[in-house]
């Protein structure tokens, strides 16, 4: 073996790291070894290894994936700075997830909602009249219902401007999640559709609904809506037709803390099994 070869120890020193890290380095293909004895399964590394494996070491501590660190160690210049940002940015998402999920704890610890059990908010089962909205329509996965119900609120507004309606702005949701979902946002109004580019007629039935008041950033809905189901489950009712939310403050003057939000959910009697 040449001097310039290194025993995978020697090698796992120079980089401040295992000898079983390098070993799994090789087996997912990142970082082959220069040379692998066929007799006794020996691994040897060159010198100008070195700087591959504690760029592995550094990005996979960053919990950057395999497949973005084989893009870094196989770029150029611009190709290794294209995929640091994009994790970049996936790193800054997760963050913001996370942040959600703690603002959600702590509202659960310091709102009340921890007296007398989990999920406990005034829900009231109230008679819902029929309403007809002029509603804009997409299709979104859960993760991207604000951002859509946002995107849609400016040209809905923008069309209704000249035209009589009533407060507040609707949101309409299916009861039932899935990979992509049918939304609506809208408001009651008597103008034909064709009054207003890229909107219908949705006609939304009367009946019981269970109904609450939430108060705070639109994140936080989920408290709000499982305190609505559990009430409804606890009942023998079942939630039935489309989700509703009447957004009774401006997102655009409010502080998110005191947005108001009524949340809506039609209801019907279980069925017998």
């Amino acid at each position: 073996m040449t001097r310039e070869l290194l025993p995978i120890g020697a090698f796992a020193r120079l980089c401040r790291l295992s000898v079983k890290q390098l070993r799994h380095y090789d087996e997912l293909g990142l970082l082959r070894p220069a040379s692998v004895d066929p007799a006794t399964g020996y691994r040897y590394y060159r010198r100008d290894q070195v700087r591959d494996a504690m760029v592995i070491a550094l990005l996979r501590g960053l919990d950057v994936p395999l497949a973005a660190i084989t893009r870094v160690l196989g770029g150029d210049d611009e190709a290794r700075a294209a995929v640091l940002r994009t994790e970049q940015t996936r790193m800054a998402e997760r963050i913001a997830a996370q942040q959600r999920s703690w603002q959600l704890l702590d509202r659960l610890l310091t709102g009340g909602l921890l007296t007398d059990g989990l999920l406990r908010h005034e829900v009231t089962l109230v008679h819902e009249p029929a309403r007809r909205l002029l509603v804009r329509r997409a299709v979104c996965a859960p993760e991207e219902i604000g951002a859509t119900v946002g995107s849609e609120i400016g040209p809905l507004m923008a069309g209704v401007s000249g035209l009589d309606w009533t407060p507040p702005v609707w949101g309409l949701f299916p009861v039932d999640l899935s990979s992509q979902l049918r939304v609506a946002v809208g408001v009651q109004s008597d103008a034909p559709a064709d009054a207003v580019p890229g909107t219908r007629v949705e006609h939304l039935p009367p009946g019981r609904v269970g109904s609450a008041v939430h108060v705070g950033p639109y994140e936080h809905l989920t408290l709000t809506y499982q305190a609505v189901f559990a009430w409804i489950h606890e009942r023998g009712l079942r939630p039935c037709g489309q989700v509703r939310e009447a957004y009774l403050a401006d997102p655009g003057t409010t502080d998110p803390a005191q947005l108001v939000t009524r949340v809506v959910v039609p209801i019907e009697d279980e069925e017998p099994s």
